[in-house]
C-alpha cells in the first residue's frame, strides 16, 4: 500500500513547510470541473431541472440572402400542435437591438432579411421538438435584393459596415522605389465556425416586481443583461444573468448569445412563464457568426538577405451584414500585423466588408491571427526567392532587444520591452532538432516523387489586452466562513478554460489555505456588476488580480487581529504568516478555521469585494497608435507533414511546440490550452471550410459538412513545453495569458505544407497555396507550380 504524501509537508523531515516553499499557485492542480465532468454531474444550462410551467422556443429563420419581408402567413403555425405563441420585432417594449457596439443588428428582423438564417419570428410551443416543427410552417413573401456574398465583391461595391482604417508608419511607398528587390500578390484566408459542443442556449424566468433571471451560456452576462433591459424596456437591476459554465466558447458566445438571451426573455416576459430556447445545430451553425475570412493585397520591398524595408498591405474582412465586433477584430489585425517583426515603413489598410451573411463575430484570437499570417505567407515567399532557409530569414527580420539597436517600438508605437523571441526560437531550434530534419527532409524528396514532406518554424508575438481601454477591469466577491471555507465570485466565466480553477488557487494561495478550501460559484451579474467579456485571454489576468485584491484585505484584516489577539506589544500585522491552513504569530501556529472563528467573534468583517483596472494603457483609435497591450506572449512551433501530391491528402507526423506562459499559475491546464489552441487553429488552416451557394446559403452548416479535427488529426508525436520566463509586467504572479496566443503556433503546419508542395518544383516557386489548405487546394497549387504533374 502506497503511503499518502500530505502537499504540505516536506518529504526530506516530514515538517511542515515554511511560508517560501509552501503555494497554491504554479501547480498542475485538476480543473475544477474535472470529476464532474467525467462524472458527466456538470451542470449546463440546459441541464437545469424545468420549472413548472416551462414553455420551449424556436427561431422562424429567413431563407433568402437579401430581401423584403413582403407578407408572412402565420396561420399554419398557430394551427401546429402545442403552438402558445408567436412573436415578432413588433412585440419588442423596448428597442430590437443586440449590437454590441454598433446598433444595426436586429433581434428579429423587421420588413428586411439580409442573410439567409437571420431570425424573423420567435414560436413557443408546450415542447422543443413541437416548436421546432410549428416553425417550419411558415409561409413567407419575399421581394429578392441583390446580395453581396464575399469580401471581394464588399471592397469593389465600397460596401462596409464601418469606415476602412488606416495605419502608417514612415514612407512606405518610399522604400518600396527603393528596395532592391520586391514581392506582391494576394492571399484568401477562410473564416472558421466556433464549433462550441454546448450550442447557443438561453432559459429566461419571470421573477416579481417584473424582474428576469436569465440562465444563458454566455461569455459575456453583462452585456446580456444591457441588451435584455433594453429590448424589454427595463433597468439594469431588473435583470439577472447567470451561467455557472459553458460547454465551449471561443468567441462565439462574448456577443452572439445576446440574440438568443433576449428572444427567450421576451417570450418568457410576455407570456409570465419560463421559457427556453435551445438551437439546434443546425440552427446554431446558420444564424451565429464565425471568424472572420480575410482577404488581402499586399507588396512589400526587402534586401539581398531578407531584410523587409518597407510593406504596404490591404485587408479586407467578410464582417456579414452587420458591424457586430468587426471594427476591433480588424484593429487587432492591423496590430498584429508585424507577428514578431520589425516594420520600420508600412501601410496598412483595414475594411470590414459588408456582405449578406452570418455577422462575423469575436473568434479565439480575434482577428490577431488573420493580421499575423499575412506577414508570415511573405517571408515565406521572400526566402523561396532567395533561396534560403524561411527560419534564418524570419530570426533576421526579428525585434530588436534593446533600445540600442531600434528596432523595438511597434508599428502603432508599442515598445516591446520583454522580445524573448530570439532565445525562445533558439530553444526550440535546438530541441527540435529543426536543422537535422531540415537535411533529411530534403534528401527524403529527392527520393520520393509523389509522397512529399515539409518542415516549417513559424514564431508569433501576441499582444495581451482589451483594445478598448475601459474593458480592462474587473471585479471579485470572496467570502470567508466561520469554518474557515472559502466562496469566490468573479466577473469571469469559465468555458472550459480553467479561469475558476486558476482564482481559486489566486485566493488559496493569498489565504494560505488549501485549494479544496476554495469554491468559486457561479457568474452572477446580481453579484459581480458591469463585468467585461471572458475575452482577449485576459479572464485569468483581471479576475484573478480583482479575486487576489480581495482576499488580500480579508487576510490583512485577519493578520492584525492575530498580532493583537496572540502577539505582543512589538508584534505587527505584517509579521503573520499565512501557508499551510495554518497561521503563524509570535512563535505559535494557528489553525487556519480557529483564528476565522475567533476573528468573526470578534466583529472582523470576514467577506470583501476586489477590484482591478490593468495599468498604463492607451489607445487613439483615430490614429490607431498608443500602447494598447499590457504585454506580449511569445511562442514558436515546429511542424512536419507529410503530402500526397497526387490525391491532396496529408498527415501531420510530428508538431514540437513552446510557448511563453510566464509564471506558469497551473502548467497542467496551460499546456492543455496550448495543444488544444494548436489543434483549433491547425483546423482553421488545413480543413475547416465554410462555403456559400450562389443564393447565398451557408452549405457547410453541420458536422456532415463541416470538417473540425478529429484524433485522428493530432499528431502521433506532438511536444509542448513551457517556456521559462517571468513576466516583466506585474500580472497575477508574473504569469501570462495562455487562452488566445497558441492559436498562431499551427502557423507551422500550413508553412510546412507549403514547404512540401514546394518541393515538386524543386523549392523555386512559390505555391500559391490558400487556406484553408485542403485536399483541393493543396492539388491547385500543385498544378500551379508544376504544370501537367497532376
Amino acid at each position: 500500500m502506497n503511503k499518502q504524501v500530505d502537499p504540505f509537508l516536506m518529504p526530506e523531515t516530514g515538517k511542515a513547510a515554511g511560508p517560501i516553499a509552501w503555494a497554491e499557485v504554479g501547480k498542475s492542480h485538476p480543473h475544477e470541473s474535472a470529476i464532474l465532468h467525467v462524472l458527466g454531474e456538470a451542470t449546463y444550462t440546459d441541464d437545469l431541472p424545468e420549472l413548472h410551467g416551462t414553455l420551449h422556443a424556436a427561431l422562424g429563420l429567413s431563407q433568402k440572402a437579401h430581401a423584403r419581408i413582403v407578407s408572412i402567413n402565420f396561420d399554419a403555425v398557430r394551427a401546429a400542435a402545442g403552438v402558445v405563441a408567436i412573436y415578432t420585432a413588433a412585440d419588442f417594449p423596448g428597442t430590437n437591438d443586440c449590437g454590441p457596439i454598433i446598433h444595426d443588428d436586429p433581434i428579429l428582423a423587421d420588413g428586411l432579411v439580409e442573410y439567409v438564417g437571420q431570425p424573423m419570428f420567435i414560436v413557443i410551443a408546450e415542447s422543443h421538438d413541437m416548436a421546432r416543427r410549428a416553425v417550419r410552417k411558415v409561409e413567407v413573401a419575399y421581394e429578392e435584393l441583390p446580395a453581396i456574398l464575399t469580401p471581394v465583391e464588399a471592397r469593389a461595391a465600397l460596401s462596409f459596415v464601418l469606415p476602412p482604417m488606416s495605419l502608417k508608419r514612415g514612407d512606405a511607398q518610399q522604400a518600396l522605389l527603393n528596395a532592391p528587390q520586391r514581392v506582391q500578390g494576394q492571399l484568401n484566408v477562410g473564416g472558421q465556425e466556433q464549433f462550441y459542443l454546448e450550442g447557443q442556449i438561453s432559459y429566461a424566468i419571470p421573477t416579481e416586481g417584473r424582474g428576469m433571471h436569465v440562465y444563458c451560456s454566455t461569455q459575456h452576462p453583462s452585456e446580456m443583461q444591457h441588451v435584455i433591459a433594453h429590448a424589454l424596456d427595463l433597468h439594469s437591476h431588473n435583470v439577472q444573468v447567470e451561467c455557472r459554465r459553458m460547454g465551449g466558447g471561443f468567441g462565439g458566445k462574448e456577443s452572439q448569445s445576446a440574440l438568443w438571451a433576449a428572444a427567450a426573455a421576451l417570450a418568457a416576459m410576455l407570456l409570465k412563464r419560463p421559457v427556453k430556447l435551445r438551437a439546434d445545430r443546425d440552427d446554431d451553425m446558420m444564424v451565429s457568426g464565425k471568424r472572420h475570412e480575410f482577404y488581402y493585397e499586399y507588396e512589400v520591398g526587402y534586401d539581398d538577405r531578407g531584410l523587409i524595408l518597407g510593406a504596404r498591405v490591404e485587408m479586407v474582412s467578410r464582417a456579414g451584414f452587420s458591424a457586430d465586433l468587426s471594427g476591433p477584430v480588424a484593429t487587432r489585425a492591423v496590430c498584429h500585423f508585424d507577428n514578431a517583426y520589425y516594420l520600420s515603413d508600412v501601410d496598412i489598410k483595414a475594411m470590414c466588408g459588408k456582405t449578406n451573411t452570418q455577422s462575423n463575430t469575436a473568434f479565439r484570437g480575434f482577428g490577431g491571427p488573420q493580421g499575423a499570417i499575412a506577414i508570415e505567407y511573405i517571408l515565406d515567399e521572400i526566402a523561396r526567392n532567395l533561396g534560403k532557409d524561411a527560419l534564418d530569414v524570419r530570426k533576421l527580420n526579428f525585434y530588436g532587444r534593446n533600445d540600442a539597436e531600434g528596432r523595438n517600438i511597434t508599428q502603432y508605437g508599442q515598445k516591446v520591452a520583454d522580445n524573448v523571441i530570439h532565445e525562445l526560437t533558439a530553444e526550440l531550434e535546438n530541441s527540435s532538432g529543426y536543422r537535422r530534419r531540415r537535411a533529411e527532409i530534403t534528401a527524403f524528396n529527392a527520393g520520393s516523387p509523389v509522397l512529399k514532406k515539409g518542415l516549417a518554424l513559424t514564431p508569433h508575438k501576441f499582444g495581451i489586452a482589451f483594445n478598448v481601454t475601459h474593458l480592462n477591469q474587473a471585479g471579485a466577491l470572496v467570502h470567508v466562513y466561520v469554518d474557515g471555507s472559502v466562496l469566490v465570485n468573479h466577473g469571469g466565466t469559465e468555458m472550459g478554460q480553467g479561469i475558476n480553477t486558476k482564482v481559486a488557487q489566486v485566493v488559496a494561495h493569498e489565504l494560505g489555505v488549501s485549494l479544496g478550501s476554495v469554491r468559486v460559484t457561479a457568474t452572477d451579474t446580481s453579484k459581480v456588476a458591469n463585468t467585461s467579456a471572458t475575452a482577449a485571454s485576459t479572464g485569468a489576468d483581471l479576475n484573478g488580480k480583482a479575486a487576489q485584491d480581495a482576499a488580500r484585505k480579508i487576510r490583512e484584516r485577519l493578520a492584525e487581529f492575530a498580532a493583537k489577539t496572540y502577539g505582543n506589544e512589538t508584534s505587527k500585522a505584517a509579521d503573520v504568516q499565512f501557508y499551510a491552513q495554518q497561521v503563524q504569530v509570535n512563535g505559535q501556529t494557528i489553525p487556519f478555521a480557529d483564528l476565522v472563528g475567533k476573528a468573526y467573534l470578534a466583529r472582523v468583517q470576514l467577506w470583501s469585494d476586489g477590484f482591478y483596472a490593468t495599468p498604463h494603457l492607451h489607445w487613439d483609435s483615430k490614429t490607431m497608435t498608443g500602447s494598447p497591450f499590457s504585454y506580449f506572449a511569445y511562442g514558436a512551433a515546429v511542424s512536419e507533414v507529410i503530402v500526397d501530391t497526387l490525391t491532396g491528402e496529408w498527415k501531420l507526423l510530428r508538431a514540437d511546440a513552446l510557448y511563453d506562459a510566464g509564471n506558469s499559475l497551473n502548467p497542467a491546464i496551460d499546456i492543455g490550452q496550448v495543444e488544444g489552441a494548436f489543434i483549433q487553429g491547425m483546423g482553421w488552416l488545413t480543413t475547416e471550410e465554410l462555403w456559400w451557394n450562389k443564393a447565398g446559403k451557408l452549405m457547410t452548416h453541420a458536422p456532415s459538412t463541416y470538417k473540425i479535427p478529429a484524433i485522428s488529426d493530432c499528431p502521433e508525436d506532438f511536444r509542448v513545453a513551457l517556456f521559462n520566463n517571468r513576466n516583466v509586467a506585474d500580472s497575477i504572479h508574473r504569469s501570462k495569458a495562455v487562452g488566445e496566443p497558441p492559436l498562431l503556433l499551427p502557423f507551422s503546419v500550413f508553412f510546412a505544407i507549403r514547404d512540401a508542395i514546394a518541393s515538386v518544383a524543386d523549392y523555386k516557386k512559390n505555391p500559391p497555396l490558400q487556406a484553408p489548405a485542403t485536399g483541393e487546394a493543396i492539388l491547385k497549387a500543385v498544378e500551379a507550380i508544376s504544370p501537367g504533374f497532376l
